[in-house]
């Protein structure tokens, strides 16, 4: 019964461990907690923390109907609009210091998109049309100063003027435009073009769609590129599993909620061709390795790459029900979790990652910046809002 088993986990442990998280001095939530599940209450609040949080609790209310839920929403957004929002500059702040204090004051895309996300949820749970109003005003903010007209740039100092994008580069390289970064506000301008039907978003999520399929998507790999020049030129070769299945069913999401038939049929063969690509390469019958850069895989099992398979895979399930496979290997992937991820010891949530044995060894903190409900918990409400299929359900059953 793997939907109840997902309900019974979010109730019972994601939702408890994060309001535990909470901080009722200074607003928002605690921003870190070791490996030995000590938390730092001095530690820096990221923003992308904050807003993650903020989204998981009014989507929870939405999907559960749990007054206390929107509470929660309801103090992640205060923390949200009252210390990461600059009010004298626009935009939003990459991270705060435990009191609210401003600690870096990049401007990055990545973040304005992730507030969109958050306070689009938080006005569909709540009403507030403040949270509306802000979220607009962070929409014209990344399409007058945060795009050129190939895409969407990265990183700004606290004026908006472009620096050098860090903090979305990996693996040796400076990207000065990213998949990640393109995903995000494409998922972003989703929540907020579902909630308000506005026909200036509407046009960005086909621009989205549309540089997604001509210029991320590589049809001869199977697979989408990640790191880019300003030309948007890829600049290494590099296959993120988790990325992709992510993709797949975001993309999905995306053209469902723009309800344009042309798009639906534009980007379907792309999501099932990225999904059997992942399922293929990366999926070893239980869990999905993380990335493999130039020909050599990474195995290790990363907590946000497990929980994005597990939708991702249903998700193409749905879309293509003669594929059983899919169905499988979302089982497998939950009981992976199951028994190796989620984290038994009292007091605690999801482990970062484990090795291909299943094994925690790397001793990653339990909640960091990037660490928090967002893949989990969307894991889990997806999968209680998804209408299973005959055969899922009878599958779940045995």
């Amino acid at each position: 019964m793997m939907t109840e088993e997902i309900r019974t986990h979010l109730t019972n442990c994601i939702i408890p461990f994060w309001k535990k998280m909470r901080d009722d001095v200074h607003g928002g939530y605690y921003g870190y907690m070791d490996h030995d599940l000590k938390v730092d209450r001095q530690a820096v609040k990221g923003c992308i923390l904050n807003s993650r949080i903020t989204w998981f609790y009014a989507n929870a209310y939405l999907t559960l109907g749990d007054e206390s839920l929107l509470e929660e929403a309801r103090h992640g957004y205060e923390f949200m609009q009252k210390y990461c929002v600059d009010q004298e500059k626009g935009g939003v702040f990459w991270s705060v210091a435990c009191d609210g204090t401003p600690e870096d004051t990049t401007k990055h895309t990545y973040n304005q998109a992730f507030s969109i996300y958050a306070l689009s949820s938080y006005y569909d749970a709540s009403g507030d049309e403040t949270a509306l109003k802000t979220a607009f005003d962070l929409f014209h903010i990344i399409e007058e100063l945060c795009r050129d007209e190939i895409g969407y740039k990265e990183a700004f100092d606290r004026e908006f003027q472009e620096i050098e994008n860090d903090k979305l580069s990996e693996n040796g390289v400076i990207a000065q435009k990213t998949m990640n970064t393109l995903l995000h506000v494409f998922e972003a301008y989703t929540e907020l073009y579902r909630v308000s039907g506005d026909d200036k978003v509407k046009e960005r999520l086909k621009w989205i769609l549309d540089t997604i399929a001509e210029k991320i998507y590589n049809p001869g790999l199977h697979r989408q590129e990640v790191f880019f020049d300003r030309e948007m030129h890829s600049i290494l070769d590099l296959h993120s599993y988790g990325h992709d299945i992510e993709t797949a069913w975001l993309i999905r999401r995306g053209t469902d909620v723009l309800g344009d038939k042309t798009y639906e049929e534009k980007m379907l063969p792309i999501v099932l061709d990225l999904t059997s690509q992942v399922y293929r390469t990366a999926f070893d019958g239980h869990s999905l390795a993380n990335e493999c850069e130039k020909g050599v895989v990474d195995q290790t099992r990363v907590w946000w790459v497990q929980a994005e398979a597990v939708v991702g895979f249903l998700n193409a399930y749905e879309l293509a029900p003669e594929h059983e496979e899919y169905l499988e290997a979302a089982r497998a992937e939950w009981d992976f979790i199951k028994e190796y991820l989620i984290d038994k010891r009292e007091g605690s949530e999801w482990f970062w990652d484990v090795n291909s044995r299943g094994e925690a060894v790397s001793g990653k903190p339990i909640v960091e910046p990037w660490k928090c409900p967002y893949h989990n918990g969307r894991m889990c409400l997806e999968v209680i809002r998804r209408k299973p299929h005959r055969k899922w359900r009878e599958n779940a059953a045995q």
